[in-house]
């Protein structure tokens, strides 16, 4: 087997986030449920935006976050994901190619216009997100490059792109390629909403597809139907090679062929915006792991990527991650 070209491709939503402060009352005024993500159609997106006040707009979705972190840590990493060629589609194509990450999926000329991602922050830090696809969802399996898989060492895949049919077939498509080419296949959970929609196939997924799961605490006690996380850390551990289980302030448990590692959460300079923090956890992981790293120090840096973006507004650093990591001794 050659040598992968790229340490991470990633395959999901290309989303530009829209994120703005409110408080509990605007959530409720407005019928947005707190902590979660809610998919919504055109119309609905237009008028959360004019309900909005002050605003800040950043290339998004969930994979293509960690896709930037993993380039901010030094990593050779692509993106797959569907824009429209409009304005935002534009932006987020540039946004994403000026961090160095290989992305040629073709825009769609009609259709749906470029995804975008309501990010509602509250003064507790929480975020409730409405997500309106657009051209993320018609990815289709034409759209994944098989030269781009095969050469990555480790093919991530966002939970939420199990919403449209065809980009779950493109899912399936990047997974099966990834594995004939003797590569890793990573999953992560993304919202515990969604694993209530798809329980049993991501289930399936987990246990015979993928070799690195993410899941933060309430997606992976969702999963396994329990009541406490260290029934569903009993219950990953026999079904996942590779777990990295997050836990907010308590860190993250790692699970590797069946032995567990517990990583402390790395403390921020400010808790500001909880957005995006298990996407950089992921990119941190994953980055570390392509490159060799042992399981517990792949955890401790997804911790610092994690902090990182926690002490900011926005799902993407603010520092070169790279050099991050690196003043933290690893």
């Amino acid at each position: 087997m050659s040598a992968p070209e790229f340490h991470v491709a990633g395959l999901g939503n290309a989303i530009v986030d829209v994120l703005s402060h409110a408080d509990d009352n605007f959530l409720v005024a407005h019928g947005v449920e707190k902590g979660a993500m809610t998919l919504v159609d055109e119309a609905r997106a237009t008028q959360l935006y004019d309900a909005l006040g002050q605003t800040v707009q950043v290339s998004g979705g969930s994979a293509a976050n960690t896709i930037a972190g993993v380039a901010s840590l030094g990593g050779k990493a692509a993106f797959l994901g569907k824009v429209r060629n409009d304005q935002l589609g534009t932006a987020f194509t540039h946004d994403i190619r000026s961090l160095g990450v290989h992305f040629d999926t073709a825009p769609a000329d009609r259709g749906p216009a470029t995804g975008r991602c309501f990010i509602l922050v509250t003064p507790d830090a929480q975020r409730s997100m409405s997500t309106y696809l657009g051209a993320a969802q018609d990815l289709t399996p034409a759209d994944v490059d098989p030269e781009v898989i095969s050469r990555s060492a480790i093919t991530f895949l966002e939970g939420y792109l199990w919403d449209p049919p065809a980009a779950k077939e493109a899912f399936l498509k990047a997974a099966q390629i990834a594995h004939d080419a003797d590569r890793q296949v990573a999953l992560t959970l993304s919202d515990s909403f969604c694993v209530d929609r798809y329980r049993d196939e991501f289930r399936k997924l987990v246990k015979d597809d993928i070799d690195i799961l993410f899941a933060n605490e309430d997606e992976i006690i969702s999963l396994y139907q329990v009541k406490t996380f260290d029934e569903a850390l009993q219950a990953v551990r026999g079904d996942a090679r590779v777990a990295a289980l997050t836990r907010s302030e308590a860190g993250s448990v790692i699970v590797v062929d069946g032995e567990v590692h517990v990583v402390d959460a790395e403390k921020p300079s400010a808790l500001v915006d909880t957005t995006g923090a298990g996407d950089q956890f992921a990119a941190g992981f994953l980055t570390g792991w392509a490159t060799g790293r042992p399981a517990a120090e792949c955890g401790r840096m997804g911790s610092i990527c994690a902090s990182e973006v926690i002490s900011h507004m926005g799902p993407r650093p603010e520092v070169v991650l790279a050099e991050l990591v690196a003043s933290k001794g690893l």
